[in-house]
């Protein structure tokens, strides 16, 4: 990778962690605006928010600022916001975009407390500035899926859907059809999947609420605790969630997997997790994992198709947010670069869930802005070409 954007949840301070970066990163980083978090803004008392921002200024600041971020926000993200609020919610996304951010990040599941008009105003502002909404939907269902469609439709703001093959599951043809059939009539809607059967997140999120079971149709043992490796039951699931932590979800079939790499729109994306580093391979090999398994091993698609999902494509989805994203994803005169060298041959993922992350094997070099900071296989000491990508709001 030469660019890591978190665009999924975004940061509520924008400006912290833009700055906390500049001069200190191998690669070129950005960051939407969060929503989930800054609805909180708006629910805690009065006399706490002065603090509560100040949480998040700090919490962007630090190198892995999810885990801080969503501490501070945690205790509101079952209280819904009332309408009288909307505005000045809706202030504090547009101070995030002039601060730079690259859109709005909107991971509803984790809040459940986000009414249904409270997202439609959100994707009504969206609209309005034409600002791309990366969305986590609200369940792992179609009905989720419809309902970001529906206000995509109603309010004309561009829609990024993420890993749709963990949101959809066994309804994966279905969803796929139905943001094809969007986009086909005009709509900017797209998507992503990452290739693994597992995905992981945090233990005492909301998506383990009451009927977690039947709702992602599995059980105890397909959980596994991120700490240990071991595969949890009702006790521990018990224990470990009043604790908090990182937990892996066996939950996905590899047909749904290579259904959605098969759609040539479909990009690639990592979903990595830097702040849980022996939570999920994604964050070290996803893109080697693409070219070692399902271009060479398994042709599920071609090298080019795969070169494409990988750089061109979710170039140009940021693109809309980010003049500077028009000069990445592509090898050409007066484009930046930002390339990696690899041995198609050899390329593979070498992390795994038991191991932790790890160096894929087969890339030979990596360049960012000119800057050498991989050089035939080793990691080049004491260079940090990495440069903001600020949208196009940024002042």
């Amino acid at each position: 990778m030469t660019t890591a954007l978190e665009l999924e949840w975004g940061v509520p301070d924008v400006g912290s962690f833009l700055d906390s970066r500049r001069g200190r990163s191998l690669v070129n980083y950005g960051a939407t605006v969060n929503h989930g978090a800054l609805r909180g803004l708006e629910i805690v008392p009065e006399e706490e928010r002065a603090d509560l921002a100040a949480d998040f200024a700090a919490a962007g600041a630090e190198d892995e600022p999810l885990d801080s971020m969503r501490d501070a926000a945690q205790r509101t993200y079952y209280s819904e916001l009332p309408p009288e609020r909307f505005p000045a919610m809706l202030e504090h996304l547009q101070g995030g975009l002039e601060q730079g951010g690259l859109g709005i990040g909107m991971a509803t599941q984790y809040y459940p407390g986000a009414s249904r008009r409270e997202l439609f105003e959100v994707f009504r502002f969206a609209g309005e500035k034409r600002a791309t909404i990366h969305t986590h939907v609200r369940s792992m269902s179609i009905d989720a899926m419809q309902e970001v469609l529906a206000n995509a439709v109603g309010t004309g703001a561009p829609l990024h859907i993420v890993h749709v093959n963990s949101m959809a599951l066994g309804e994966i043809d279905t969803v796929l059809d139905m943001i094809d059939g969007a986009a086909r009539l005009g709509l900017d809607v797209t998507t992503e999947a990452y290739p693994y059967t597992a995905g992981s997140t945090s233990l005492e999120s909301s998506i383990f609420d009451e009927g977690w079971q039947d709702r992602l149709q599995i059980d105890y043992d397909d959980l596994q605790w991120e700490e240990t490796g071991e595969r949890l039951t009702k006790e521990t699931f018990e224990r470990y969630r009043r604790d908090g932590g990182t937990v892996i979800l066996h939950f996905m079939k590899e047909e749904w997997i290579e259904t959605a790499l098969a759609n040539d729109w479909v990009i690639v994306a990592s979903d990595g997790m830097p702040y849980a580093p022996g939570a999920h391979p994604r964050t070290a090999g996803t893109y080697s994992r693409i070219l070692g398994r399902y271009v060479r091993e398994r042709g599920t698609l071609d090298l080019m198709t795969a070169l494409l999902k990988m750089s061109l494509l979710p170039a140009d989805r940021v693109a809309t947010m980010s003049e500077q994203m028009r000069r990445k994803g592509r090898i050409q005169v007066g484009a930046d670069a930002d390339i990696v060298v690899f041995d198609p041959e050899t390329v593979i993922d070498t992390a795994t869930f038991e191991g932790g992350l790890s160096f894929s094997e087969g890339i030979v070099h990596t360049m960012v802005n000119g800057v050498f900071v991989v050089r035939d296989g080793e990691t080049v000491e004491g260079v940090s070409p990495g440069r903001p990508i600020v949208g196009r709001f940024a002042r």
